[in-house]
Order: C-alpha cells, then sequence, then structure tokens
C-alpha cells in the first residue's frame, strides 16, 4: 500500500478569526494581502512573550509565518521596529523576509525598513563595523587556496594537503570554539596541521583580513569582553526570532542564547528532521533539548504541508516516521493524489542514468515538461557521475551546483589518470604533475626538478630524473624505478583492469595512509571514487579510449562554462547534492542511488568504527545516529517534489550487489524498521511492470489501480514492450 497523507483541514483564518477578536482586524488585513493563515500557523503568529519552539515541517510556510509575526508584534502588540531581531543562513531568505515586510499593506514603510532581518554573518559584520573592526573580508576561497599553497612550498612538510581540506578542517574547528594554541601535537600530521592553521590565522592578522568563521567568533569574543554592549544589546533586541534553527552551529547557539537570556522571548523556527548538516557543526540537540534550556517553552507545529501531493508527503512522512531522536510530528496535505510515485530498479548506476536522462528527454520532447522542471539529487557527488556525463553528452541543458569539477579532475582520480596517461605518452609532464604525490615527493618542487633537468638533457621517461632529484632517498629511488615498469606493464590491459592493478600495487595503501584524506571525508568515500572510476573505465577496452572519453568530456564541460549555458535562471536541470537541495522545491525530483550503500552512504554503515563520526552524536550509539542522519537525508530529497517524484534504485554498486534502500523499503512496509542485528527479512512481492528486451532489466513498480487496467507499456531505457507481473524484492539482513 502507498502511504498517503491525510488532508489538512480546510478552515483558515477566515473561518477561524472570529470578526469580534480583538486581532481580527490584523488578519482580515493578511488576508486582503493574500495570506490565509492556517490554525497552527496562527497560534505561532500570535504568540506574544517567553521562548517558543516552532516546528515547521517541511512546505509548511514558516517564512510567511516568520513574517507575519513580525508584523503582528509590530501592528498588534505595539513593539518597537528596532526591538526586533530575525536571524537567518542565507542572504536570500533574509532579503525575502525584508521584502515581505515592507509589502504588508498595513504597516508603514519606515516601520518595517527597521527591523533587523540579516544573516548571522551579516549582523556580526554589522555589528563589529559599528564598534571599530575595519578588516577587510576575505571571502574568496581562491586567495585562500594560493595562500596554503605558498606556505606548503615554502614549509618541509612530509605529507602534502589538498587547500580546500585544510580550510574544512579549520573551519570545523573554529565552529566548534576549538583554540588553536590547545590542539594535539603528538603526531608529525598533527604537527603540521597546527603550524598550517597558526600561520594562516597570522597571514590574515598581517594582511588585516577576517573570514567568515572570524565575523562569528569575533562577535562572540567581543561580547564577551564588552558587559556594557552586550547588555546594550539585549536591552535592544526584546523579541528575537531564528530561522532554520536545526542549521545552528555552537558560535551561531551561543550568540543566540547571550542575546536573548534579558527578555527571553526567543522564538526558534526549524525541523529537527532536516537536520543534516552534522559536518558544518550543525546539532540536532539544539533543537531537540530547546524545551530542557528553556523550561515551559510553548511547542507550536506546523503541520500542514503546501507544497507536495498527498502521495509524495505520505512518503515523507512514512520515511521520516523510523527515526527515534525526533519531535513527533505527521504533516497533513493540502493538494491531491497527483501523479503516482514511479519506482524504478536498475542494474547499475550507468542504465539509471540513461533511463533519467531519457526521461527528462521524453517529457521535454513531447512538451510535457520544460527543463527548468526537473531536479536530479544525489548522495555524493560520485553517485550522480554518470548522469552527468549523459547530460553532457547528449547536451541536455544543466546547471551543476556542486564543485564545477568533472569527477576525472577530484584529487583522488587525477593520479590515477596520470598513469594511464602516462601509458600513451611518458613524456606528459601534466600526468607527471598528477601522479607525483603518489612517489611521497612534493609536487611542484619535484616537477621543478624533472623539466630543469629534461631541458639539460631529454630522456624517454622524464620521470627517471627523479633518480638524481636531492630530496630522494635510496628506497624512494627503488619505488621510482619500480612505477616506471608498472606503468609499462598495464599499458596493454583494458583500463579497469589497469586501475585495478594500480590499486593493488601502491594506491590503496597510499591513500589508507595518506592521514590528509581523512580530514575531508571519511575513507570509505575515497574508495567509494576509485570504485566509481573503474566502473566507468569498465566500458572500454582500451586505455586510449578511455582516455579519449575522458578528454571528450573535459571539452564539452569546458565548453559549458565557456558559454555560460549552465549557469543558474537558464531554464536547466538542476543537479545537486541532497545537502545542496534543502530549502528549494522542484515539480520533478529524481532520487537517484536509492540503494544500500549509497543512501544510507557506506560511511554512515561503519559509523560505529570512527569515532569522529560517533562525537557528533552525544551519548548516542554512533551507527544509530549516523543513519538517522541518513535518513533524514531521504526524508529531505523526497519532500523536494512538488508534483512528480521519481525514485531508482541500481541493483549493483561498486561491483557488489546493492538492495533497495532500507528508507524506501521501511516506508512502503514492505520490512520491519529495525535495527540490524543480523537476522533476515522477508522482502515480499510487488506488481510490477517488467521489460521484455532480452539484454534490459528494468522494471517499474505499479503503484495504482490506473496504471494496473494500462493496456501496455514502453520501457523507458530500451523502448522494448513491458509487460505486467511482479517482482520478488530480495531479504535483507537486519
Amino acid at each position: 500500500m502507498m502511504p498517503e497523507a491525510d488532508r489538512a483541514e480546510a478552515h483558515t483564518s477566515l473561518q477561524l478569526v472570529a470578526a469580534q477578536e480583538p486581532d481580527a482586524a490584523f488578519f482580515r488585513g493578511l488576508e486582503q494581502a493574500g495570506i490565509a493563515l492556517n490554525r497552527p500557523q496562527i497560534a505561532a503568529v500570535r504568540h506574544f512573550e517567553g521562548p517558543a519552539l516552532t516546528l515547521a515541517g517541511a512546505g509548511s510556510g514558516k517564512t510567511s509565518v516568520l513574517v507575519c509575526r513580525a508584523a503582528y508584534l509590530l501592528a498588534v502588540r505595539q513593539a518597537q521596529p528596532q526591538e526586533l531581531l530575525l536571524m537567518t543562513f542565507s542572504r536570500k531568505a533574509a532579503d525575502e523576509m525584508r521584502s515581505r515586510i515592507r509589502a504588508l499593506p498595513f504597516l508603514r514603510a519606515q516601520a518595517a525598513a527597521a527591523v533587523e532581518a540579516r544573516t548571522f554573518h551579516s549582523f556580526c559584520l554589522q555589528l563589529l563595523r559599528r564598534q571599530g573592526y575595519t578588516q577587510a573580508i576575505l571571502g574568496e576561497t581562491g586567495q585562500k587556496h594560493v595562500f596554503f599553497k605558498r606556505l606548503m612550498r615554502e614549509l618541509p612538510l612530509v605529507h602534502e594537503y589538498e587547500p580546500e581540506t585544510l580550510l574544512a578542517r579549520l573551519s570545523a574547528l573554529k565552529l566548534r570554539m576549538v583554540e588553536l594554541d590547545t590542539l594535539p601535537e603528538t603526531t608529525t600530521e598533527e604537527l603540521e596541521l597546527k603550524l598550517l592553521f597558526t600561520r594562516y590565522e597570522q597571514w590574515k592578522q598581517e594582511q588585516h583580513r577576517m573570514d567568515y568563521d572570524d565575523l562569528l567568533l569575533e562577535t562572540y569574543r567581543l561580547l564577551r569582553r564588552d558587559e556594557a554592549l552586550l547588555s546594550a544589546l539585549q536591552q535592544r533586541f526584546r523579541f528575537i526570532m531564528v530561522d532554520e534553527f536545526q542549521d545552528t552551529n555552537q558560535v551561531q547557539y551561543v550568540l543566540v542564547q547571550m542575546l536573548a537570556d534579558k527578555h527571553r522571548n526567543l522564538m526558534v523556527v526549524g525541523d529537527d528532521d532536516q537536520t543534516i548538516y552534522s559536518f558544518n557543526g550543525a546539532r540536532s540537540d539544539y533543537i531537540l533539548g530547546f524545551d530542557a534550556q528553556y523550561p515551559g517553552a510553548a511547542t507550536i507545529t506546523l503541520d500542514v504541508n503546501y507544497r507536495s501531493t498527498s502521495r509524495i508527503v505520505g512518503l515523507g512522512n512514512a520515511i521520516i516516521a523510523h527515526n527515534k531522536e525526533r519531535k513527533d510530528k505527521t504533516l497533513l496535505a493540502v493538494h491531491g493524489q497527483g501523479t503516482a510515485l514511479s519506482y524504478a530498479r536498475l542494474k547499475s548506476t550507468q542504465e539509471e542514468a540513461l533511463l533519467i536522462a531519457a526521461t527528462i528527454e521524453k517529457e521535454v520532447g513531447e512538451g510535457k515538461r520544460s527543463f527548468g522542471d526537473f531536479a536530479v539529487l544525489y548522495r555524493t557527488a560520485s553517485s550522480g557521475r554518470a548522469l552527468l556525463e549523459q547530460l553532457l553528452l547528449r547536451q541536455l541543458p544543466f546547471v551543476d551546483y556542486g564543485d564545477g569539477k568533472l569527477f576525472y579532475e577530484h584529487a583522488t582520480v587525477r593520479p590515477l589518470l596520470g598513469h594511464l596517461r602516462l601509458t600513451l605518452d611518458r613524456r606528459h609532464f601534466g600526468a607527471i604533475e598528477a601522479m607525483l604525490p603518489t612517489l611521497y615527493v612534493n609536487r611542484e618542487q619535484a616537477l621543478t626538478h624533472i623539466e630543469s633537468q629534461d631541458r639539460l638533457r631529454a630522456k624517454k621517461w622524464p620521470l627517471i630524473h627523479l633518480l638524481d632529484y636531492p630530496a630522494l632517498k635510496d628506497f624512494q629511488k627503488e619505488k621510482v624505478k619500480e612505477r616506471i615498469n608498472l606503468i609499462k606493464t598495464i599499458g596493454a590491459l583494458p583500463p579497469a583492469d589497469a586501475i585495478r592493478q594500480l590499486r593493488q600495487s601502491f594506491y590503496d595503501q597510499y591513500m589508507e595512509t595518506g592521514s590528509r584524506h581523512e580530514l575531508t571525508e571519511h575513507k570509505e568515500s575515497l574508495k567509494e571514487m576509485l570504485d566509481e572510476l573503474i566502473q566507468a573505465a569498465s566500458a572500454y577496452t582500451t586505455i586510449e579510449a578511455f582516455i579519449a572519453y575522458v578528454d571528450e568530456l573535459a571539452d564539452k564541460h569546458g565548453a559549458l562554462a565557456r558559454e555560460g549555458s549552465g549557469t543558474a535562471g537558464s531554464g536547466a536541470i538542476s543537479l545537486m547534492s541532497i545537502h545542496r537541495a534543502k530549502g528549494l522545491e522542484f515539480p520533478v525530483v529524481f532520487l537517484l542511488g536509492a540503494s544500500e550503500g549509497i543512501l544510507p552512504h557506506s560511511s554512515a554503515l561503519a559509523a560505529d568504527k570512527h569515532s569522529d563520526r560517533a562525537s557528533l552524536q552525544s551519548g548516542a550509539d554512533p551507527l544509530a545516529g549516523a543513519l538517522e542522519e541518513e535518513r533524514r537525508l531521504a526524508y529531505v530529497a523526497v519532500t523536494r517534489a512538488m508534483e512528480e517524484l521519481y525514485i531508482s534504485s541500481p541493483a549493483v554498486y561498486r561491483g557488489q550487489p546493492a538492495e533497495w534502500s532500507r528508507f524506501i523499503r521501511s516506508a512502503l512496509g514492505e520490512t520491519p524498521p529495525a535495527g540490524d542485528n543480523g537476522s533476515q527479512a522477508g522482502g515480499g512481492t510487488a506488481l510490477a511492470w517488467l521489460c521484455t528486451g532480452a539484454a534490459c532489466e528494468v522494471w517499474q513498480r505499479i503503484n495504482t489501480a490506473a496504471e494496473a487496467e494500462e493496456a501496455s507499456r514502453a520501457c523507458p531505457l530500451c523502448g522494448a514492450p513491458m509487460e505486467q507481473g511482479s517482482k520478488q524484492l530480495p531479504a535483507r539482513k537486519r
């Protein structure tokens, strides 16, 4: 049975606020402006004094509540505009709140403009500027990268680090309010990191600059030092509202507490079911423990979803209901059933990509949709690789909201491609540069030596010049000889086999011992990228053909960037991670990779082995905590869809069988929701359309009676006829 949300009551303020009530004129004014609030929204808007937790489910109109409550405080409670502070996380959200407050007809323009509606960073910057801070803001990541690259050239480091790795680690430390002088120095890596971080902070001071994390920390330090300033701010801001409270990190949380300490008229608005940024310091216990921090706080639940069809809302409810560490709430729907949800079980990520691209092409070609209606969401960038490449090859317009790099440009992948390129051209200096770190030498210094020596005396294998590199020890010289022989050996192999040989010979060990990689993502995620590289290479029989394919993609990707056609607002398919999609909505959503090992991710399934994930789950079992965050990701992905939702699951991932995601299966009632204790759970049987193509394994679940009555259906992947039948869902260990 497909889950479906109950319908919300039809009554709004039109019926719920009687004419004789003291604030009726306010709600009549809202209604004239086209805003008719539901029952819980009215309760949130009317809340006056004291702390309040407003749990805002997906698509429940929380921005309207924040805007209307600000107006209510001004128009009905006679608060002064300067007494209100609205804090949010994005400039877009802050701008929207300001413009909507100004647009309300019964507020004076001057009063509406005086309300402080800002991002945390904007608020802190304004406060620091008023207190005489003149540092320039270092927002450009390129400048930071250049500094770290220069610093690493100057310092005698044993390990090489990626600048983005260093910045991510440093940001995480600062947002947890960790002082650099307290960092440990027990290993070489710890010593190097402490030195790099300290030099970066010194450089900013010398350049008279601050970064975004500094804005928060310096504001906190300023308010701790200046009691008079803190007291003045506490006195001024009588009413404080915080949007997206579930995303609050430690510094932001402490700042909010400090500012609200006098009046305690603090309303926080958020959804614990959408706490998905633990890697950025967000902690669900802030919102879950709000009533403990503020005893007697009111709790209001915005439980009416205005975004999605009842089937999409129902699936979201059924997914998130299996989490234990959450506030109890079940969303209601305003819209009807809409189009049935589509589920597809495909053989591989490549078939998944072909199906999604073909479906989008078909929908647009038939005039049913425009490209801008579609969003494709993925758990990790590597799981979206195949689809991005299909969009490039088919020249379908898309916007990549990731880091803007191709999969093959990733720091984890480049060295292996460098080795493959050297099998084709031993004098490819770009390839030499890419693979040098795997010989544990400084990339730039070693390349400079090779190029200078080769100008004096050219060699068939320029890499051999490393044998004269002064910094090389004897055992490293042997490794250089071994590596050249290995490159010669793999030249005749198919590319997938060549990559496996490189991994077995040295690369997996290099990745395992390279502690710099631990700083950005779990080693399991890096292995995932390498397995995905093998998957991509498996389609080719020669290294030359595979490298030609990679270069073709790079050319097309570069052309797309130069033309500017892959930019937001260009009427293109949105391609993004689930993390990036939070807060957004799309008419049609494809959730790819709904398989075990992808969602939930393999790193979450191994969370109990890694203390770094455990530390994010205060007092909780690390595996359970990690799985709950993964389930929240699935919930966020599903609830981005407004009208149509497609969910696909590769049956094989990283060369191994992959079952349907436990989150989808438990939501459909086909597996018990509880634990992973090794017992066997039956998978059940589903009515489905089955492709009759000889080499095609596509099937689609039949969800409704109308679908079951269809006479025929064409396979969206191969075009062959599909016939009705049943599909045995695999059992899973639990």
